[in-house]
């Protein structure tokens, strides 16, 4: 196999884990697999240098001072892999080798990463590159930097350039869990999980892999999540499978909007489960939801208006915070759905602007981490996907 493996600063935080991440590096290339590294600035270097910046500094000078932390580290594994008999290099910005390149803007040169990515791999047989992660370099050779989480970045896109097989991250964490282990007992480690589960997760405060980096995943591409004390590059951990599209989807079939009004409606614990639930009983499937201070919207099909009505109306009746339950027939829906969506400000703006300049009224708006979904009178469903897809 051909592998990109990333250490993040935890991994490599102390002598002791840089000696564990060689030997299991040292071990995968005994086993016959071609290896590149990604490395991290150890433990929490690049914070600390940032810290220390108590001047005024331009951004040429600070991202050269922060590339110090991921300078060392390379220099560091590199010596430990030598130690062990294996061939090994460091890359970083300024030598020949480095393929990471940025336009002027800071965006990556995908051309020219490409190119230099498979130069690099063409060189693998035998010889273990050690790659500083986060950094880039422009065109005119300044160092530029990737933000946060660019060594996770660094490695997913390497690994996509260099047509490697799989990717390993290598954290502080067993891969992805059920729930956070320091708040809630039993947690478990989730052996598979789809990139776009866990692009949802990471921008809702997952901190496994960088959302930034999962927009390089593509299907042929595995990415593994491990623990850096597990010491087996190949297994374990979490599997990250498939790959993250940017789709605009229409609805077949038209959506019936049920609004439920009550005194204070976001203040009163369980109402959504209450209503849910009524629904569920009947099986009525929620299409969406969205909430005000006074009420809570449910979207549902429109065969199942009456009925969802009835049942909501019977809730109503139940319960005196609740005032009233009310029905709009004949909405659409269209969903946008992309891996660049949370990294494009304004990007709500982008959608809705040009549908109102074209003068259709947008019913509701509901967004998630990753997709953005409209919702129209169903007569203004045809040119509202029109617009859309302009803009995309």
């Amino acid at each position: 196999m051909r592998v990109v493996a990333k250490f993040g600063g935890t991994s490599l935080g102390s002598g002791d884990r840089i000696n564990r991440a060689a030997d299991s590096i040292a071990a995968a290339v005994e086993a016959g697999h071609e290896i590149a590294v990604v490395a991290s600035a150890m433990g929490s270097t690049t914070d600390d240098l940032l810290e220390e910046i108590k001047f005024e500094a331009d951004d040429r000078d600070r991202a050269e001072i922060v590339s110090m932390g991921e300078r060392t580290s390379v220099r560091m594994l590199k010596a430990a892999l030598n130690a062990r008999g294996v061939d090994a290099l460091f890359v970083e910005p300024g030598s020949d080798e480095w393929p990471v390149i940025t336009n002027d803007l800071g965006e990556v040169d995908v051309e020219a990463t490409q190119a230099r990515a498979a130069k690099l791999a063409d060189g693998l047989d035998g010889v273990v590159p050690v790659i500083t992660g986060f950094l880039a370099q422009n065109l005119e050779g300044e160092i530029t930097t990737l933000g946060r989480g660019g060594s996770d970045t660094t490695a997913v896109m390497l690994g996509k350039y260099m047509d490697a097989d799989e990717v390993v991250i290598v954290t502080d964490v067993e891969g992805v869990m059920t729930g956070d282990p320091r708040v809630v007992e039993g947690a478990r480690n989730v052996g598979r999980i789809t990139v776009d589960e866990l692009r949802n997760l990471s921008f809702r405060g997952a901190e496994v892999v960088a959302p930034s980096a999962l927009s390089y995943k593509d299907d042929h591409l595995d990415v593994r999540v491990v623990h850096y004390q597990h010491g087996d590059l190949l297994t374990g951990g979490t599997l990250i499978e498939g790959q993250f599209k940017n789709l605009i989807d229409m609805q077949e079939e038209p959506l019936a909007c049920l609004t439920v009004a009550g005194r204070a409606i976001r203040n009163r614990p369980g109402i959504l489960a209450d209503l849910s639930v009524a629904l569920r009983d009947e099986s009525i499937n929620v299409d969406s939801v969205a909430s005000g201070m006074d009420s809570i919207t449910l979207y549902v099909d429109e065969d199942d208006a009456n009925r969802a009505e009835a049942v909501l109306h019977d809730r109503v009746i139940a319960d005196e915070a609740l005032s009233s339950v009310t029905v709009d027939d004949d909405i659409a829906v269209i969903r946008v759905t992309g891996g660049e969506l949370p990294n494009r400000p304004g990007v709500v703006l982008d959608i809705v602007q040009p549908i109102s300049d074209a003068g259709i009224n947008i019913h509701d708006v509901i967004t998630s981490a990753t997709s953005v979904a409209i919702f129209c009178a169903w007569d203004d469903r045809e040119e509202t996907l029109q617009i859309i897809q302009e803009q995309f």
